[in-house]
């Protein structure tokens, strides 16, 4: 049996795990009492095929997290966490760089996220506030399911693998002077602020999901909100909820999607990890290609090619339905910043140990066989084996097939019409996340692949 403190380290993680980054993050937009905007599809240039070769693939590993996760009174080890590492430096600067790794990668969110403490102090000044018509600082919040960060936007020089984006905007998560008073209306959906590390399970995000920026088309007007909520930060604080224009190429407002602003490679990410046995590994090495179809080794090679939503759609960006049991879940999704499967099954054996009282603990692996349906009508099978948690040794930071009842997840995630295929899904798999509004292969964006 898996010991407390590992497995209350996961359930610490969940709040952000659950949302598809939220975990899905934006595939279920919280909104808030202001008016949102109409949303209307955000136009994108289109993909850019590479003539000469990028360095264009990064080493994805699943391990026992940053070493700040395994400290103090509240330490715990990551569990199912699949990271990269960036490079970020003061705009102009080849000197003024930072390297940070444990960055979860994240198919269910948007935007470059960083925990501040994580950044040198160097660095940090380096790093231009963005600033509004009225200049002031621009601060975001960004809501997960059942938890939210708050922090200032500010600008970089991203690189990861040989891809780079000069001058891009990324959120400091739990910034001070300005940014340390949340807003209420952040604030106001309730759930855990984010703040550290050990809230995070990693230093930073790095969401790759479907949509060209974190916000679209409801953050172009003044009091329109989503995920996503852009401020305006004068020395007294942050209050007015301000525009910020949709556009994955500079000039920025939004954070982007670090994909769609690449130069080339610019239309999805193909992630291919290995298959993990049923009592989990320490640690697992896979990899993540930038572009699909752009490169020799980005090809399109799927069995299955699943479009889902766009980003005006009222569902919300990047999801599909599953068919389980009967029911047809039609907010659901493929998300590499969930732990596990999160879906609402009561007649399914529950755990009744307290530190695993969300997982369910079936007698014996348990064949589940959901059906995905994207939005053309395709289908294709989300077949997996339920494992029990009970099975697996606190030696393993890497297992497959559990779930979770997200009923039981405090506080309870609102998973009634979702169906989450979390990182388990991707093991033993290659599986493509292609942008909206990009071709990507021989197939328009948005889509899932694998």
């Amino acid at each position: 049996m898996r010991i407390a403190a590992h497995l209350a380290g996961l359930l610490a993680a969940l709040a952000l795990a659950a949302c598809g980054g939220g975990d899905t993050t934006s595939t279920v937009p919280v909104v808030t009492a202001t008016t949102a905007a109409t949303p209307t599809p955000t136009p994108t240039p289109t993909a850019t095929a590479t003539a000469t070769a990028t360095a264009n693939t990064a080493v994805v590993t699943l391990d026992a997290g940053p070493a700040a996760l395994n400290t103090g009174t509240n330490a715990y080890t990551a569990f199912n966490e699949p990271y990269v590492t960036i490079t970020l430096c003061a705009p102009g600067s080849t000197t003024n760089c930072q390297t940070i790794d444990h960055v979860i990668l994240d198919t269910g969110s948007v935007g470059l996220r960083i925990i501040q403490p994580v950044l040198n102090a160097s660095l940090l000044a380096a790093l231009p506030a963005e600033s509004d018509p009225a200049s002031n600082a621009v601060g975001e919040c960004y809501q997960y399911v059942n938890s939210y960060a708050f922090g200032s936007v500010r600008t970089g020089d991203f690189a990861i693998a040989g891809e780079k984006v000069a001058g891009m905007p990324l959120q400091v998560i739990g910034d001070t002077g300005t940014f340390a008073s949340v807003p209420a209306g952040c604030s106001a959906g309730g759930g855990t602020s984010i703040t550290t590390v050990q809230d995070f399970g990693a230093n930073g995000i790095l969401g790759v999901g479907t949509t060209t920026t974190d916000c679209g088309s409801y953050c172009t007007v003044a009091g329109g909100s989503s995920a996503a909520i852009y401020y305006d930060c004068p020395t007294g604080g942050c209050a007015g909820i301000i525009s910020r224009t949709a556009s994955a190429a500079a000039p920025f407002q939004q954070l982007p999607n670090p994909v769609a602003a690449f130069a080339t490679d610019n239309n999805g990410t193909v992630i291919t990890l290995p298959s993990v046995p049923q009592r989990g590994v320490a640690s697992l090495t896979g990899t993540v290609t930038f572009g699909i179809g752009t490169q020799a080794d980005n090809a399109l090679a799927a069995a299955n090619i699943l479009p889902v939503t766009s980003s005006g759609n009222r569902l919300g960006a990047g999801v599909l339905t599953a068919t389980y049991k009967g029911k047809a879940l039609t907010q659901s999704f493929l998300d590499t910043g969930s732990n596990d499967y999160f879906f609402i099954d009561t007649t399914l054996n529950p755990c009744t140990t307290a530190d695993l009282i969300a997982f369910y603990c079936p007698t014996a692996p348990l064949l589940l066989s959901p059906l995905l349906t994207a939005t053309n009508g395709a289908t294709a099978s989300g077949a997996f084996t339920l494992y029990s948690p009970l099975n697996v040794p606190a030696t393993s930071d890497v297992a497959p097939g559990l779930g979770i009842n997200p009923t039981l997840v405090k506080p309870p995630l609102p998973f009634a019409n979702s169906f989450d295929f979390g990182i388990p899904f991707f093991f033993g798999r290659t599986v493509y996340t292609a942008i909206e509004g990009r071709p990507a292969g021989t197939v328009n964006g948005p889509y899932l692949a694998f």
